[in-house]
């Protein structure tokens, strides 16, 4: 990827109207509005509706190659975001992966805090197995606050008796809400998207009364045995580089397969640039290779 091409989304990110810890009435349709600025190809179809009892957008494409499913969810703090906002970066994961998805409109804060989001998510892969999908034919992906809601997800699971998917995608997860991470500090000033102050706003209107160390908030802190094999991505220029790096040495050390991937020079979500950065298609690419081999598409 040229330096060009990351220049121009610095300063994109930069000079936008998005603040991720403004007031939540203000933000969300700004979200909404630059989420969906594309419209999706001809050849994906998107379906409302619901699953588990939570309302989804199912993505479809022609010519699938697998009867799997992505359940995908959407960052945003917990905050900001919906799934039809998140259906374009979800259509990316399905089309690498020969797959549908299915992008899941949990509950946000603050006006349903914690674990409204993760008791939906729960209640959606139910809802896929209770559908007949086996979960050897499912994958969980989100990105940011919805890669940490994936991962926390993966910890529920283990206590509900309900098996694991065959794999998670986190791209640039959150998964410590106590902002412990030294690159929270050490890379605010090259991050262009997020802020320390605007994420310890995000995390008081998701916990609320939740302590900000509960494994099922804070997944790094969770005991990670038995989960699914995971591919976790993230950009250097991040303020979460150290929720990715952390939980890859948490997962490996609980010998969970899991791989660590470090796009260097680049921001926060970068894979959301597919076709402006290079390095965000080549991202997904690899994306799509992790979860097709553990979907055993051909």
């Amino acid at each position: 990827m040229s330096e060009e091409q990351r220049a121009a989304l610095d300063q994109l990110l930069r000079n936008g109207p998005l603040d991720i810890g403004g007031d939540v009435h203000e933000q969300r349709p700004l979200l909404d509005a630059l989420m969906t600025s594309h419209p999706l190809p001809d050849d994906v179809t998107s379906t409302t509706g619901v699953l588990g009892g939570i309302p989804v957008v199912t993505i479809e494409l022609s010519g699938l190659e697998s009867d799997g499913v992505i359940l995908y969810f959407h960052g945003g703090g917990y905050a900001l975001g919906t799934a039809t906002a998140a259906a374009a970066l979800a259509s990316e994961l399905a089309r690498r992966a020969g797959t549908r998805a299915v992008s899941v409109d949990y509950r946000l804060a603050p006006e349903n805090p914690y674990p409204a989001a993760l008791d939906d998510a729960v209640a959606t892969y139910r809802g896929l197995l209770d559908g007949g999908i086996p979960a050897s034919r499912i994958a969980l992906a989100g990105e940011s606050a919805g890669a940490g809601l994936a991962a926390a997800t993966l910890v529920a699971l283990k206590g509900t008796g309900l098996p694991q998917p065959c794999a998670a995608v986190l791209m640039s997860p959150w998964i410590d809400l106590t902002l412990s991470g030294a690159s929270v500090a050490d890379k605010a000033a090259l991050d262009p998207a997020l802020t320390p102050d605007g994420l310890r706003l995000r995390a008081a209107d998701y916990l609320a009364t939740a302590d900000a160390a509960d494994p099922l908030a804070s997944p790094v802190f969770a005991d990670l045995t038995g989960l699914a094999p995971l591919l976790i991505q993230a950009g250097s220029h991040e303020i979460l580089l150290d929720d990715a790096t952390r939980l890859a040495a948490r997962a490996a050390a609980a010998h969970v397969p899991v791989t660590l991937d470090v796009t260097p020079g680049v921001p926060h979500v970068f894979q959301g640039f597919a076709g402006i950065l290079d390095d965000a298609d080549a991202a997904l690419t690899r994306i799509g290779t992790f979860l097709r081999s553990h979907l055993a598409v051909k």
